[in-house]
Order: structure tokens, then sequence, then C-alpha cells
């Protein structure tokens, strides 16, 4: 299978925890610490031809996905603004990757997604 396929695949399975559709299946969003052991640190059973997530976040942009950031809304007070700072560093962990011809709801459009 090729990369998006594998891609895929992976999101639509209920096997991985580490990876999932976001945004109505219009992107997709990895925890990065998660995904690293859960998918890339496989013995014997890899499901990508690496175990580095600096190799995969490549593969992910060769076939045009862009990393898209995360805005947070900031309260005004001090204590709202702390919890929300605690929670904005452990969403720090997830990567969130956008490709137009990669979407959940049109299945068909992934065959655009080739290698640049």
């Amino acid at each position: 299978l090729r990369f998006p396929q594998k891609l895929w695949k992976m999101l639509e399975s209920s096997k991985f925890q580490s990876i999932w559709w976001t945004e109505g299946g219009k992107c997709v969003a990895i925890n990065k610490d998660l995904f690293e052991v859960e998918v890339l640190g496989r013995e014997g059973q890899q499901v990508f031809h690496t175990q580095k997530i600096k190799s995969f976040m490549r593969q992910l942009n060769a076939y045009g996905f862009t990393k898209m950031q995360r805005n947070f809304q900031r309260s005004a007070s001090l204590p709202e603004f702390l919890a929300e700072e605690a929670a904005a560093s452990a969403h720090s962990q997830i990567l969130y990757y956008y490709n137009p011809s990669f979407n959940r709801a049109h299945p068909w459009l992934s065959e655009m997604c080739k290698r640049r």
C-alpha cells in the first residue's frame, strides 16, 4: 500500500489510539509521544518504514499535508489563564495535519495524494 492508503487504514482502525480524524474528518491529529510508541516503536510489525517521527512527518509533507496550528482563546483572569496554559501544554504533544485531498467524507480523493 502507498503511504496515504496506510494512513487512511490506520485512521479508520480502532487499533490505534495515537492518531484520529478531527474537524469533521478534514484533519489528522497525532499524539506525538503515543504515536512514537504505538506505531513507530512496533517490533516486527512496522506500519511505516521508519521508527522516527521526523521521517514520518517528512512523508506527510511529501504527500502534500501541511501542519496546522491550534489557536486557543485566552481568558483574562489569572487562575483561568493558568489552567488554560496547562491544558495547552498538554495539547502541544498533538500534531494536526491537513491535506485538501485527504477527507474522511470523500475517500476517493485520497487517490489524488501523490508524492511530490
